[in-house]
């Protein structure tokens, strides 16, 4: 990522601090005034917002440290940790909502001052709505796991609002009041569901995952038509950490080929690699024509004569 890049999600994730407790502040107003167990559900996950929007600030700025002595490879695996820890939070919240709604199933209310209530909810379900897009937006220009995480979580808690708006007028249209806390056991598995999502895709980063098809195949077709004086290349690696993309290879040359001409196909290659994965670490290893080739092998497009 760039420093331009750095910097827009670092001011996008510290901006989200403030308006994480501007949304909680509204919810929980929505609640005070109704009293609905639903709508604490809601101002529940909220408060999850907050922490994770302070953990993602955090991580955003550590993961886009320059590599050290101790981290050769950069920081930008911090992201995941930010994301696993909001995952883990947001499965915490839905427990929270489960014990608020259980009780509430044998003795439900109905809402006092509902529609005062209801336009706060809806006011705070907009708000989240446009940030969740733009974080969803930036995050994944930038490739940022944690600010991704942060939109994908915030996103969720868009539609959690919109279905607990929609069961409470189904509550107080049909009389229903037990409709309130089975609303909020129903917002509580889609929030669980959600914190799995974002734990799996975490998790699956912190394991150094391979890129996606599209993005190897585009990487492989590069090496193709740029690779031309060698003679293959083969044990084709990616992996992706956080923002940054590692691509790793072995370079078949003839044997008698010159240092310096073999380093230049390697520069063509990095180029070429660098113009369909921006900032992707290349690392190749040139090998004569006698070592035994191992792996995946990309075959070479020679040129016309």
């Amino acid at each position: 990522m760039s420093t331009s890049g750095n910097q827009t999600v670092a001011r996008l994730a510290l901006i989200g601090i403030p308006m994480a407790f501007f949304v909680m502040g509204l919810k929980l107003l929505a609640w005070w005034v109704t009293g609905s167990v639903a709508l604490l559900s809601d101002a529940l996950e909220s408060t999850v917002n907050v922490i994770a929007a302070i953990i993602a600030w955090g991580a955003i700025r550590y993961a886009a440290k320059p590599a050290d002595a101790t981290h050769p490879f950069g920081h930008h695996k911090a992201e995941y940790f930010s994301a696993v820890i909001e995952g883990v939070l947001i499965a915490l919240a839905a427990l929270l909502i489960v014990r608020e709604a259980l009780p509430k199933l044998s003795a439900p209310t109905l809402l006092e001052e509902p529609v005062l209530g209801l336009a706060i909810n809806l006011v705070a379900g907009l708000v989240n709505a446009g940030w969740a897009a733009t974080l969803i937006r930036v995050g994944r220009r930038h490739r940022s796991p944690a600010l991704t995480a942060d939109g994908q979580h915030i996103l969720s808690d868009v539609v959690t609002s919109a279905g607990v708006l929609v069961g409470l007028l189904l509550a107080l249209v049909t009389g229903y009041a037990i409709l309130d806390p089975v609303m909020a056991i129903l917002v509580a598995l889609h929030i669980l569901y959600q914190g799995w999502k974002i734990i799996s895709h975490s998790v699956s980063g912190l394991m150094d995952h391979a890129v996606e098809p599209e993005e190897e195949a585009a990487i492989k077709e590069a090496i193709a038509t740029h690779a031309d004086g060698s003679l293959g290349v083969h044990d084709l690696k990616t992996r992706r950490a956080g923002n940054a993309t590692f691509v790793d290879f072995h370079l078949v040359v003839p044997a008698r080929m010159a240092v310096a001409d073999a380093h230049d196909i390697c520069d063509r290659l990095e180029a070429a690699i660098e113009a369909v994965q921006p900032g992707a670490r290349i690392a190749i290893h040139v090998e004569p024509e006698t070592e035994k080739a191992h792996g995946i092998k990309v075959k070479v497009q020679r040129a016309s004569p």
